[in-house]
């Protein structure tokens, strides 16, 4: 991990006002000092009365009589004073009688210098802070006590790391629609002097981790023009007008520094519909969005100042937001193909030192649905355990297990679990697999575990083939029936009284699932091809809820077919589990045996009933049918599965 390093020339800030106020404290204590040394000098003080007994007494060896203080030294070297009575005219008298010397004492004359210097003091500590003041106010970047209305917007430059179109692989055709923007910002007098006019804003729209951020740094790299970068977050304040001050001030530095690019990342966090939530038209949010659109429509096109901003909510935002001349053009960023995720991969992969049996192609046929930052996280997982194993290169067995971890979750083979609960689970699992091989419409088995992993006490994950991009109505039905196999797997084998909870996130699914299929999607005979219910922005714009758009009778109906979908697919389960209980059996004692499978041995095994492993017993695995009497205790577990998008 490398150091932060301090700013060159800027000394730390800290040490400065620690030094100042350090100066102040110790010219305090001077003043102080000489004010205390002026009372000490004087000694003890005696009342007048007193000092009269003590000349009577002969305890007085000298004194120095003034016009309104009286000091003198006693016999024994203690110093003294006292306040003279003016109608006294006997001292003389008395000190002479007792023997003592005494003289006039001449008045002091007080100290100008100590005198402006109290006098001043008030009026310094007045400019000391007004000075303090005026330094925080003239700090750039916000960072100020008065910076308030100051922007936070940062200046990346390429000490912060170039990055180019060449680090930027699996969305081509959001990199070609950019590319327009670098061309006009090498040269913008191609465009202008025939009339054309670069869009002034792109919005780029996708799902986190898809690379948003990365492509605008790229576009900064490729034009090599500064590259200003901000959150929408950071506009807003809860000061008035704060936020309509940042866009000012955010513009006028760009204006300084163009052509350039301004990048605004989560744009919808001060982009979002006006008049949405409460407030009223003074509303803090909403002054900053009109500062902010006002300022996109109010410079020209050949100040070479480019708009770039990112969002994964485009509903969100206000629709004068994407009006033309403001945010011209919207570059959808999706989640990458297999061929994307191949070139991705490469990318990553040329920092990590790989084995030659790495192969990034079968990598990224096993990743659908991975996003770009799930892909790096892939590379680095897998380069961490290499290290942890002490490996040298990082074969493809570290992206093996980098990519079930990923997936499925850590191992928790520290947890202990008994014998019942491992049965329970083996034939759970089993029972998921077995529904999911019967089940044609059903994407292929990965590879099923016993082995607890994240919440999960066992798996089966299952992979498509190829991308999805449309799930149809075979395919629905039948992740609903390999959804119930986990159950139905506990009824058949250890009876309807002693099924567990394991299967709550099963039945989560499958009810999601239906509900969708029902309301959403137009799937049910009964209700028509209809939309029931529609998401709808939460209460003050946070989070998603659902809506129903729908009758007291036809919600009645709609409970109905929900509940009609989820026990069809458990019939159809039961019947396959049934039918091929023996199987079920075999798998299940296989899981038990090895405790992980893989989608080509569960194959081999129901096929051939063995498996081809160096580890595996000679001969077929011995079945051991289980009996009531094996029964593990309630728990809950958590299985996995690919799940349509949406559902």
């Amino acid at each position: 991990m490398r150091d932060e390093q301090p700013p060159e020339g800027g000394g730390n800030p800290w040490v400065k006002s620690l030094m100042i106020w350090g100066g102040i404290f110790v010219a305090l204590l001077f003043v102080v000092s000489i004010f205390g040394s002026g009372s000490t000098n004087a000694g003890s003080q005696l009342r007048y009365s007193d000092f009269r007994d003590k000349i009577a007494e002969g305890s007085v060896r000298e004194v120095q009589i003034g016009k309104d203080r009286i000091t003198g030294v006693l016999k024994n070297d203690q110093q003294f004073s006292t306040v003279p009575i003016p109608d006294d005219t006997d001292l003389p008298r008395l000190l002479e009688e007792n023997g003592v010397k005494f003289s006039g004492r001449q008045a002091e004359e007080p100290n100008l210098l100590l005198y402006i210097l109290v006098q001043s003091l008030p009026f310094l500590l007045i400019l000391g802070v007004a000075f303090f003041a005026l330094r925080q106010m003239q700090k750039g970047g916000g960072s100020g006590a008065m910076g308030f209305g100051k922007s936070k917007a940062k200046l990346l430059t390429e000490r912060q790391g170039r990055v180019t179109f060449e680090d930027v692989a699996g969305i081509d055709e959001a990199r070609e629609e950019l590319e327009e923007i670098v061309e006009f910002l090498r040269d913008p007098h191609r465009f202008s002097k025939l009339g054309g006019q670069i869009p002034k804003g792109a919005l780029l729209v996708g799902s986190p981790g898809t690379g948003k951020t990365l492509l605008a740094r790229a576009i900064a790299g490729e034009a090599g023009v500064p590259f200003f970068t901000i959150s929408g977050s950071d506009f807003v304040e809860m000061f008035v007008g704060v936020g309509a001050s940042r866009v000012r001030d955010m513009f006028e530095q760009a204006k300084k520094n163009a052509p350039c690019i301004v990048f605004i990342d989560e744009i919808d966090a001060v982009g979002r519909h006006r008049g949405h939530g409460l407030g009223n038209s003074n509303d803090e949010r909403e002054q900053t969005l009109n500062q902010l659109l006002v300022e996109m429509d109010g410079f020209e096109a050949n100040e070479g100042i480019i708009i770039i901003a990112a969002t994964n909510r485009p509903d969100v935002l206000d629709p004068a937001l994407l009006r033309p001349g403001r945010f011209d053009r919207q570059v959808v960023v999706p989640v990458p193909d297999i061929e994307g995720r191949e070139k991705i991969l490469a990318v990553h992969m040329k920092k990590v030192p790989l084995a030659p049996d790495v192969n990034p192609r079968t990598i990224a046929r096993g990743t659908p649905g991975f996003s770009g930052a799930d892909l790096a996280n892939l590379v680095n997982e897998a380069a961490l355990l290499a290290a942890r194993r002490n490996k040298r290169l990082v074969a493809m067995q570290e992206f093996e297990d980098a990519k079930d971890k990923v997936m499925m979750g850590a191992e928790r083979r520290s947890m202990v679990m008994t014998d019942d609960e491992k049965k329970m689970t083996a034939y759970h699992e089993a029972g998921h697999a077995l529904v999911s091989l019967n089940e044609a419409a059903s994407d292929p088995i990965h590879k099923a575990t016993i082995i607890p992993r994240g919440r999960a006490l066992g798996m089966v994950m299952r992979l498509p083939e190829r991308d999805n991009y449309s799930y149809h109505r075979d395919k629905m039905h039948a992740n609903l029936a390999v959804s119930m196999g986990g159950r139905v797997a506990e009824e058949i084998i250890f009876g309807h009284d002693k099924v567990s909870s394991g299967a709550s996130s099963d039945i989560q699914y499958a009810t999601d699932l239906a509900r969708n299929m029902v309301t959403k999607w137009g799937m049910s005979d009964k209700l028509g091809p209809l939309q029931y219910e529609a998401s709808q922005e939460g209460y003050l714009g946070m989070g998603q809820t659902s809506r129903t758009m729908a009758s007291d009778e036809t919600n009645k109906l709609i409970d109905a077919e929900i509940r009609k979908l989820v026990e069809d697919a458990h019939t159809r389960a039961t019947d396959v589990l049934k039918e091929q209980e023996d199987k079920l059996h075999l798998l299940a004692q296989s899981l038990l045996e090895y405790e992980t499978l893989s989608g080509e041995e569960i194959r081999q095994l129901l096929e051939d009933g063995k498996i081809d492993r160096p580890d595996a017993p000679s001969g077929p695995v011995a079945v051991r049918p289980v009996h009531g009497s094996s029964i593990p205790k309630a728990g809950k577990r958590l299985d996995g599965g690919a799940a349509p998008q949406g559902a």
